[in-house]
């Protein structure tokens, strides 16, 4: 989308402050604490403005705890507050239509977490409302905006590998193994639409399409090896439908190889390695975690006449939000990148950042490519 046109657009080069509302602040460990709030604190061009959560009270708390004066019972009241230019929706997935719609219909723009929706139909709704309204939109696949991810995805354009012959990522989604922790049962019901498929597989598969090309002929079978995971609090089984694990492979654009591996749980050995082989070199990306989009990334490479890999600095240059640690502030490293760039589209008329139409096509290249066989 083009959003050179729109009313915010013209805000962000008039260099004042982007006003934005959080929905889902929360007051103690949520994800919009952990990731936007840092995020939006060292972007210069942002303003945290206003927040809610599911209650007045609890919403109160959290403007108490954050420094936010603005805070709301219900994301009506926030979508509605006139100091709110951008809503960023950090919730549980099957509230995001609703919220969305809801914030798109008072003609703010949105940010909202990935998956967009629960399933394809759901995205592709939010979608076609953001285009219909012609509102600018982000849709929270941040990975392609790491710093370590710009700088592979020049190297390879460079010909650092040559020309890539094939790409192995194998990795580990953390939850979705053995145990899981009492706040978390909800992902492990796959009608909720936040499984190893769509969330840590689909950040991988969005980060490596931004850096090789979108994959073709992909296939994915997710297979359920555990049906269910022992509560850290109770002791108690809970049941799981959603896969613990995630085969996949394709073709790239020039024919080369494209295999994926991701697991429930952590590993005791490698929870997150990419490897990028040519006929030239190789590129091999390493984390702690699975989710390439909040994990401290390792970039390490070598050819020609290299036998083995070396540490590879990424440049001053790549690095937009110096006020951040990579490793510190690794849930937060690069959703900051990725409103940096969403600043220099607005700015600039360019569409780096995915909106939700991209948001839909990624949710459209993974439930087309699932199947049993």
């Amino acid at each position: 989308m083009n959003t050179s046109a729109s009313p915010l657009a013209e805000l962000a080069r008039s260099e004042k402050p982007i006003g934005v509302g959080i929905i889902g602040l929360g007051a103690h460990g949520s994800w919009a604490e952990r990731s936007h709030l840092p995020a939006l604190r060292a972007v210069p061009g942002y303003e945290l403005r206003a927040l809610s959560t599911s209650s007045k009270p609890s919403a109160e708390r959290s403007g108490h705890r954050h420094g936010v004066s603005r805070t709301f019972g219900t994301a009506a009241e926030l979508v509605a507050c006139d100091e709110v230019d951008l809503v960023v929706v950090a919730v549980k997935v099957p509230h995001h239509r609703e919220l969305v719609r809801t914030a798109l219909s008072a003609g703010k723009s949105v940010l909202c977490e990935w998956p967009l929706g629960n399933g394809l139909a759901q995205a592709e709704d939010m979608a076609r409302q953001a285009r219909d309204l012609a509102v600018p939109t982000v849709v929270g696949l941040q990975a392609r905006s790491h710093p370590v991810l710009a700088h592979a995805r020049d190297l390879v354009a460079d010909g650092y590998v040559g020309e890539v012959l094939s790409t192995t990522v194998v990795g580990s989604g953390g939850t979705w193994g053995a145990t899981v922790n009492p706040g978390d049962h909800y992902v492990l019901d796959a009608a909720n639409g936040t499984t190893l498929l769509t969330v840590p597989f689909g950040h991988t598969l969005d980060g490596l399409a931004s850096v090789l090309g979108e994959p073709e002929e992909l296939r994915i079978r997710p297979v359920s090896r555990r049906t269910s995971a022992v509560d850290t609090g109770s002791g108690r089984p809970v049941p799981m439908t959603a896969a613990d694990q995630v085969v996949a492979s394709g073709r790239l654009p020039g024919g080369a190889v494209a295999t994926f591996h991701y697991r429930g749980g952590m590993s005791r050995g490698t929870n997150f390695r990419w490897e990028i082989n040519g006929t030239e070199g190789d590129l091999v990306l390493t984390a702690p975690i699975g989710h390439p989009q909040l994990s401290p990334l390792t970039l390490e490479g070598g050819r020609d006449t290299s036998t083995g890999l070396t540490p590879l600095t990424v440049p001053a240059s790549y690095v937009r939000v110096p006020e951040l640690d990579p490793r510190a502030d690794a849930a937060a490293y690069a959703v900051a990148h990725a409103y940096r760039r969403f600043l220099d589209d607005l700015r600039e008329g360019t569409s780096a950042v995915p909106d939700f139409a991209h948001g839909a096509a990624r949710h459209r290249s993974i439930e087309s490519a699932v199947t049993t066989t």
